[in-house]
């Protein structure tokens, strides 16, 4: 095993977009770097765009790195890991980004007892704005957790969590881009109603969002603080409010971030 060498098994787009980020940020070198998928385009499109060693053995991967991102999707887990779990030796840190697969799933799938971080990026991180929740199993020491949570923010904000919390990351951060998207397609529609071209109505939207989420983030106020600032009196947003709030706007966003948390505890 090379020391300090970052795996990959599974080289699909979340895999894509946290190698990009750690390479832009040069938190990790190229060669550094080793990852393997079954499709023959992932592997070449991955050497192509990020000139890090690719294979389509996964063991290969297991036996060559130090940290290993389990990056398949929850159906293939099992598959994957009784592949690479005879490889795997107490001193590599597995690092899971499966949904719904919990620190218990993935050491019954070892057999054994092994360092396990488990970690639930979203698809922003495509664009290095990425939120990740992680945690950890007893095993996994403070400098291991510190090292994997600079990787994963080189592509966003990573903040760690009890296991018994990432349900609700996956509610309030990994599924809620779909609820966002949905909010400026909507916002984007009214525009178009009130007259505006679609492709302008879509850029003023999704800026609209880009910059309330950022005022949340860099002020530190309440974002209900924020939206009083926005609401004058006898003004239009103030109209706009109080029908977003007569059918129920909030209770349905709770109610839908609800919905997530429970069918990922089904998982």
């Amino acid at each position: 095993m090379k020391k300090g060498t970052i795996g990959f098994i599974g080289l699909g787009n979340m895999a894509k977009a946290m190698i990009g980020g750690m390479l832009e940020k040069g938190i990790v070198r190229p060669e550094e770097l080793i990852g393997a998928d079954k499709s023959e385009f992932a592997v070449k499109e991955a050497a192509e765009r990020f000139h890090i060693q690719t294979t389509k053995d996964n063991k290969e991967v297991a036996q060559e790195a130090e940290i290993l991102f389990l990056a398949v999707k929850p159906q293939f887990m099992a598959e994957a890991v009784a592949e690479i779990k005879d490889c795997i030796t107490d001193d590599i840190l597995i690092v899971s980004i499966a949904a719904g697969k919990t620190i218990g799933n993935l050491t019954e799938l070892f057999g054994k007892e092994i360092r396990i971080v488990r970690c639930m990026p979203n698809t922003p991180a495509l664009v290095l704005a990425g939120c990740t929740g992680i945690c950890r199993n007893e095993k996994v020491s403070d400098d291991q957790m510190g090292r994997v949570t600079e990787l994963l923010a080189s592509f966003g904000i990573a903040s760690e969590v009890p296991e018994g919390l990432m349900d609700a990351v996956v509610g309030v951060s990994g599924s809620a881009p779909a609820y966002v998207f949905l909010f400026i397609e909507a916002m984007a529609d009214g525009a178009v109603a009130a007259g505006m071209p679609r492709k302008q109505a879509y850029e003023f939207a999704a800026q609209a969002v880009l910059g309330s989420a950022k005022m949340v983030l860099e002020t530190g106020k309440h974002p209900g603080e924020l939206k009083d600032m926005v609401c004058s009196p006898a003004g239009t947003t103030i109209e706009a409010v109080k029908v977003l709030e007569e059918k129920g706007f909030r209770g349905i966003v709770m109610d839908a971030v609800e919905a997530c948390v429970k069918r990922s505890k089904e998982m």
